[in-house]
């Protein structure tokens, strides 16, 4: 029985109306240098792209892009994603969330509610950066902020608690 391996590539949708797979072989054949806070020089087969992430919804992998002057919406899709509707399950549903935790290690640079806060779902909770982004985390439902485990500042571990709900 043979052994299946599922490609590093996510799906790109940009604008609702145009999508492309992009492996992490394409990421790496750019050429790309860090001009400042989200903003990016890239260079792809000799032509110049000037790139600035103007939004990011890290939670919902929706991003605003604008290159060379043009604003993009974007949203990125997993390989998980992409399994799950070729699947035909349905991967939103009621959402019973009873904590945050880190998508990955960065450091919290501002913290937006405060315990016994009510908040509603999409509402923004903190940023967290990480890797050299600011990555806007919100609620993932209505409810109540119970406990804030970190404070502005920390350097936070992937998986490591931030938020809990009532």
């Amino acid at each position: 029985m043979g052994t299946v391996f599922m490609e590093k590539s996510h799906m790109v949708k940009v604008n609702d109306d145009f999508d492309f797979q992009l492996s992490e072989e394409d990421v790496f054949k750019l050429d790309i240098l860090k001009t400042g806070n989200n903003a990016f020089h890239i260079l792809k087969k000799g032509t110049s792209y000037k790139v600035e992430i103007t939004a990011a919804d890290f939670g919902n992998r929706l991003y605003s892009v604008k290159v060379n002057g043009s604003e993009y919406k974007t949203e990125i899709g997993t390989p998980l994603d992409e399994l799950i509707k070729k699947m035909g399950f349905a991967s939103n549903g009621f959402k019973n969330i009873n904590s945050i935790s880190a998508p990955m290690p960065g450091l919290i640079l501002d913290i937006s509610v405060e315990e016994g806060q009510e908040v509603t779902e999409d509402q923004q909770l903190l940023v967290l950066e990480a890797m050299k982004m600011e990555n806007i985390i919100t609620s993932p439902r209505n409810g109540v902020v119970k406990k804030i485990a970190v404070k502005q500042g920390d350097a936070v571990d992937k998986q490591q608690l931030l938020i809990e709900f009532q």
